[in-house]
Formats: structure tokens, C-alpha cells, sequence
């Protein structure tokens, strides 16, 4: 995987973010005088992982770039109930503009980061490696990508540009899982192939075809120990398909090298935030 620039579209992110929440102009903050000065802190109401800091600076920068944030907590850190994650001061009109779409981010962002971090626990002692998938919110591919490697997890392709993944009407249209791999080699020699499998012979022609990771899709127990057996380290294998959280040490157990997962990106609920806020005397 190369290196990845988290970052790259976040100025555009916001810029979209706080045009669909303030168009015109914020209705309801402009009956603050314009000159009013505020406090407030950004408070968690249970316990989770600090994710999302790059985004919510951005908001505010966007908003009012003299508004002064203070964080408390570091980027990736696990935090408590009602811990103070950061100290907000500056125009009381513009802290409560970027209030909710600041929030939002860093909701979500925590959510992700968050449940990935517990989707790891049931990994430790393991080699077994967590992937994300690209069931991703639509426009947040890489914060939410960038959340899951704070929770500890790595990533897998970001989009259809970085990577070939050959799946079954991938498969159906070029003609069999041979043509298709022979192809990709053939067209993008520097990039990994891999190939998702429904059953052992289709392990079988994955691995003859040259694939570098093969996917074993909705294997059973049994069929996933077979596979490692087959394939012998001669490529990678990844398990991927209904992968429940507690299940994740049986399925490491069998050897396979990746354990892929969209749970970690979509299956989200947010986490509980809340800004405390206090005009200035």
C-alpha cells in the first residue's frame, strides 16, 4: 500500500459540509451581537477514541479562522465519559455556527475510529491482519479511512484507481478467473491482483492464475483451514463476507492473512458529543 494523503480533499470535505448547513447565511446566530465573545468545550459522554481533529479545525478555520481550539486529548486516544476533549474561544456568533458540522465530523470520525479499536481487541495475539472495505459514507472515503487506521486497523484499496480486485461479475465478463488475472498482469504489472473465490476450485484457479491475494468469500471454518492448506503462503489469503466481531479469533486462528470488514465504516452509531457554552463577561 503507498503511502496515503488523508488530508488531500479536506478543505473541500468542509467547504461542502458547511455550504449544505449554512447557504445564505446562519439565521439564528445573527440575533448575537456581532462583537459577543464565548467559551465553550467540546464534551464525550462515553467512552470512545479521539478521532477526527483535522476535520474539526477545518470547520472553524472555514468559519472564522481567529477562533482559538485547545485540545486536551490527543488524536487516536481513548477517552472517558465526560472528558473535556477540547477548551473553544472566540465570536460566540461564529463557535455556534460551526458548532453542529464540526460535531458531525468528529462524531462520525470517533464512531469509526471507535469500533474499529474494538473490532482489534478480539485480535490481539493474532497475525492476522483487519482491513476496511470501501463501504464508506459517500464523501468520506478517506476521513473515514483515516479513522480506521487511528483505531488500529489497516486499509485496504482506497477506490477502483489503486487496486484490482476481480469479483465474481468482474470475473463472469472477462471470462473466467484466469483471463481476468492474466489480463490484469498483463496491463498493470507493478499492481496486486486479487480475486475473490466462492469455493475451493475457484482457490484452486486463483492461485494456478497467478493472483497475489486471493478472497475467500463466506468460507466456512472448515473450507477457510483448506484454503491456508492449498495455498500454502504462495499468495495472500483474505476472509471477507458477514464478518461478526465475535467470531474474529476463530477466524484468524485458521491462518489467513486478512480479515476485511465494512461493519467498521458502515455499521456505525454515533458517538454522544455535546459543547458546553459560556459567554464571556
Amino acid at each position: 500500500m503507498t503511502d496515503i494523503n488523508y488530508f488531500e480533499d479536506i478543505e473541500n470535505t468542509v467547504q461542502k459540509a458547511l455550504e449544505e448547513d449554512i447557504k445564505g447565511g446562519d439565521l439564528t446566530a445573527s440575533l448575537i451581537p456581532q462583537e459577543t465573545q464565548a467559551d465553550a468545550a467540546i464534551i464525550c459522554r462515553e467512552e470512545a477514541v479521539l478521532c477526527g481533529r483535522p476535520w474539526f479545525d477545518e470547520v472553524f478555520r472555514q468559519v472564522d479562522d481567529s477562533i482559538k481550539i485547545n485540545w486536551l486529548k490527543e488524536e487516536g486516544e481513548p477517552v472517558h465519559a465526560n472528558d473535556t476533549l477540547c477548551e473553544i474561544s472566540g465570536s460566540a456568533r461564529h463557535i455556534l455556527t460551526a458548532e453542529r458540522t464540526a460535531l458531525n465530523f468528529l462524531q462520525t470520525l470517533m464512531a469509526t475510529a471507535t469500533t474499529t479499536s474494538a473490532y482489534m481487541k478480539y485480535l490481539i495475539g493474532s497475525t492476522t491482519t483487519l482491513l476496511d472495505t470501501r463501504k464508506t459514507l459517500p464523501g468520506l472515503r478517506l476521513a473515514q479511512k483515516y479513522a480506521v487506521a487511528c483505531g488500529g486497523a489497516q486499509n485496504h484499496r482506497i477506490g477502483l484507481y489503486d487496486a484490482i480486485l476481480i469479483k465474481e461479475n468482474h470475473i463472469m465478463a472477462a471470462g473466467g478467473i484466469n483471463a481476468a488475472v492474466t489480463n490484469a498482469k498483463r496491463l498493470y504489472p507493478s499492481v496486486k491482483v486479487e480475486v475473490e473465490t466462492e469455493n475451493l476450485d475457484e482457490v484452486q484457479q486463483a492461485l494456478e492464475a497467478g493472483a497475489d491475494i486471493i478472497m475467500l468469500d463466506n468460507f466456512s471454518i472448515d473450507m477457510m483451514q483448506q484454503a491456508v492448506e492449498m495455498v500454502d503462503h504462495r499468495a495472500k489469503l483474505e476472509v471477507s463476507g458477514n464478518v461478526e466481531i465475535q467470531h474474529l479469533a476463530e477466524l484468524a486462528a485458521t491462518g489467513v492473512d486478512y480479515i476485511s470488514t465494512g461493519a467498521i465504516t458502515k455499521h456505525l452509531r454515533a458517538i454522544d458529543l455535546s459543547m458546553r457554552f459560556k459567554m464571556n463577561q
